[in-house]
């Protein structure tokens, strides 16, 4: 039972890692991106900026699982490494966003914002899973 309850403790601390991780890449999408996300999505329904913000929550939650799956023996460790890659997922996407952002016409953002399909949506939101596969892939 004591395994049971262990366990319990461990993956509501994981749990709750994640989310803040997931809540960070949402703060981090509405920042790189013009007006409110939340209005974007919910209240206009633009699809441009559901697939930017889906893509980066799924590479997040691939980063955390991924850092979960291979977890050291120390819990505290192994905490401490899942919010260090998670936070280093984050860094590395916005990275991207903005060199993306550098080498193409126009402003990113704006694009992917807008309430016309575009597809630079498609670009942004395959970067931001490929990037956080490279991350994934690189938790040993």
């Amino acid at each position: 039972m004591t395994d049971i309850v262990d366990g319990l403790g461990r993956a509501a601390a994981y749990g709750a890692l994640g989310l803040v991780l997931l809540v960070l890449g949402i703060v981090l999408v509405d920042v790189l991106t013009p007006g409110k996300l939340g209005r974007q999505i919910w209240e206009q329904r633009n699809r441009n900026a559901a697939l930017v913000l889906s893509s980066a929550l799924l590479g997040i939650g691939g980063i955390v699982f991924t850092s979960i799956w291979t977890t050291y023996e120390d819990f505290g460790k192994g905490l401490a490494s899942t919010a260090a890659f998670g936070v280093l997922g984050l860094v590395m996407m916005a990275v991207a966003f903005l060199v993306v952002d550098l080498i193409t016409p126009g402003r990113l953002g704006a694009t992917l914002v807008d309430p016309e399909p575009h597809p630079a949506v498609w670009v942004t939101a395959c970067c931001n899973l490929a990037v956080s596969a490279v991350v994934a892939a690189s938790i040993a």
